[in-house]
């Protein structure tokens, strides 16, 4: 069934061995070559220069003792020493000096919330080293300054009204710590941005003390106290412009009689600073009182006192927003305004009609002055850039001096006369403040000066 059994061998070839064929061959590198060139260096060369050589001059001066020259060396001599001396003093030859404000006071062409950065900046104009690039005081802010105000007897004390409604208050004199006072932002402050600032002397407290006022086109018009120790303002009285103060044929029938109206400017009556005037975006100008209290404001209004109005009386209107109005310093029954209907008039508080027109054909009219030394010469500013200046003994149609201050004829917003020194200023669009040295002509008082202006105020009484 089994059985051994022999196999023949067979042989397998293996195949993971193979012998290789090898072939020799050469390659060759591609030459190298190489050249000299030969370089140079910089030849120098020495030479002689010779400076000129200092000769000292001999002066040679004349002796002259005649009796003749020397009277009149005692005669002329304490004259040129006094006349040497007040040039010193002297912005004779300053005819205009041009001061950059790159962040002025602030925007006029906003459309809704502010949110440019702003500055407020000084100048001593009596300074020797005054440079007009370079402010002496520059004091930043993260709202449009839009109006500021001196304190009649503290240079050193600013107020200032911001695009967001809020008053602030700045004393220079400190070394730190400039900001001093603040409205902040609440109930009892301004809710659009402030139109005008101004320092009212308190009729209540002890001694020289001043109140500050501020209005805006929120209708409101505040009067505020420092507290010193708190640096703060507080709300101390307050009135509001209403619909109601208008006259009828301007009236919109749609709207209560209670509503508010933005107010764009005020002036205090120097001779009496219970009367004020303010003007307002419909073109109404108003005189009012501080001891007056009208209608109070709607109830919608929130405000921790009462708020009414002290409309006492209403002028004939301009055709448009009033820009400016400014009391006379020198008859307490007339003021000045101007506004966009191009002309500025003169007014009596005892008559609604204007007792004159001044129509100058310069676009909007955006402030108005009287001169605090000279009764009858006003200052204007023109939408063309122009400053108009009138004296109205010599003409009451045409200015006496029309002076362009603007190189690429930009609005001029502000003008403003400085009541110790013969100087002037304007301010506009281009972020330009010029400072102009008045002629003679213009500061120097007149004979029968006043005789005039009492002939213009009697116009209202004919």
């Amino acid at each position: 069934m089994f059985k051994d059994e022999d196999l023949d061998p067979i042989q397998v070839t293996s195949l993971w061995k193979k012998e290789r064929d090898l072939t020799d061959s050469g390659i060759q590198t591609r030459e190298l070559e190489t050249f000299d060139v030969a370089v140079q260096s910089i030849k120098r060369k020495h030479r002689q220069v010779q400076t000129d050589e200092d000769i000292e001059e001999d002066i040679r001066l004349e002796d002259d003792d005649s009796p003749e020259l020397s009277d009149f060396m005692q005669r002329i001599g304490p004259l040129m020493i006094h006349e040497l001396q007040k040039n010193m003093r002297s912005h004779a030859f300053d005819v205009v000096l041009t001061l950059t404000c790159y962040l002025r006071y602030g925007r006029y062409d906003h459309e809704d919330w502010c949110t440019h950065k702003s500055a407020l900046c000084t100048w001593n104009l009596d300074r020797r080293t005054l440079d007009a690039n370079k402010p002496d005081t520059v004091m930043d802010l993260s709202s449009c300054l839009m109006c500021i105000a001196y304190h009649p007897q503290k240079p050193g004390l600013i107020v200032g009204g911001t695009f967001n409604g809020e008053v602030l208050v700045w004393d220079l004199s400190r070394e730190d710590d400039i900001l001093v006072a603040s409205s902040g932002i609440g109930d009892d402050s301004h809710r659009e941005p402030i139109s005008k600032v101004e320092w009212v002397k308190d009729q209540d407290a002890k001694g020289a003390k001043y109140k500050i006022v501020s209005v805006s086109s929120d209708g409101k018009i505040l009067v505020w106290q420092r507290n010193a120790k708190k640096h703060k303002l507080k709300l101390s009285d307050g009135f509001i412009l209403l619909t109601e103060s208008l006259p009828r044929h301007l009236r919109v029938k749609a709207k209560r009689g209670d509503q508010e109206m933005g107010v764009t400017c005020i002036s205090f009556n120097p001779l009496d600073e219970t009367t004020f005037l303010i003007g307002s975006e419909s073109g109404g100008i108003f005189k009012c009182s501080t001891n007056t209290h009208g209608t109070p404001a709607g109830r919608e209004l929130v405000s921790s006192i009462l708020l009414s109005s002290p409309v006492t009386f209403s002028f004939s209107p301009h055709h448009g927003p009033v820009y400016s109005v400014d009391s006379s310093p020198y008859h307490r029954n007339l003021f000045i305004s101007c506004g966009t209907d191009n002309t500025a008039r003169i007014y009596s508080l005892l008559q609604m009609q204007p007792v004159l027109t001044l129509e100058p054909s310069a676009g909007y009219l955006y402030s108005a002055k009287w001169s605090p030394v000279r009764p009858l010469v006003v200052a204007v500013v023109t939408e063309s850039g122009q400053l108009l200046l009138y004296d109205l003994k010599r003409s009451r149609t045409s200015p006496v001096h029309k002076l362009n201050s603007s190189e690429r004829n930009r609005p001029l917003y502000s003008v403003q006369f400085n009541h110790k020194q013969p100087l002037l200023a304007t301010a506009g669009a281009d972020g330009l403040i010029k400072i102009w040295h008045l002629s003679d002509d213009l500061t120097s008082p007149e004979a029968n000066e006043n005789d005039v202006l009492e002939e213009i105020a009697g116009a209202a009484l004919k």
